[in-house]
């Protein structure tokens, strides 16, 4: 039995993990001749500590996920990719992630890049592709990149 993928989700955030989970999901979206589709969350949690907050930092925000996901666009397609679509979403990127995008796209793989948070930063903070694991209606696979180094207590 051959399993393959059609709709093949990334989520892109600018970071070096993001990065590379787009490589590993432009690569498994050319094996399976999927449509590839990039997601930006934009965390509008954020903005409510802002007391003169008047939409600016949303529009600066949203100005560089447009640039950043029509750049990893314009990669996707020079490497031979036909279908990709992009999404700029706005609320907790975990449930934006998980719950909306996904099933809007009718994704049958999420990919994400791994954490750097150590433990005690997952359990404060909490860990966006954690919940992704854990909630999305679909395949999910975390890209690691390189090994992460071990520290020494």
């Amino acid at each position: 039995m051959t399993l393959s993928y059609e709709r093949i989700l990334v989520a892109i955030d600018g970071s070096k993990a993001s990065e590379q989970a787009f490589k590993e999901a432009t690569a498994v979206a050319k094996r399976n001749n999927a449509t590839l589709g990039l997601v930006h969350a934009i965390d509008t949690r954020a903005f409510s500590a802002v007391t003169s907050y008047d939409g600016a930092m949303t529009d600066k925000a949203t100005e560089y996920a447009e640039t950043l996901l029509t750049e990893y666009k314009e990669s996707a397609i020079k490497e031979g990719l036909e279908n990709v679509e992009i999404f700029i979403e706005y609320g907790s990127p975990k449930t934006v992630i998980s719950r909306e995008i996904a099933k809007k796209f009718k994704a049958d793989l999420i990919m994400c890049g791994a954490t750097g948070l150590n433990a005690v930063e997952r359990l404060l903070v909490g860990s966006v592709t954690e919940y992704v694991i854990r909630h999305a209606p679909c395949d999910v696979l975390i890209v690691r990149g390189t090994a992460p180094d071990v520290e020494t207590v």
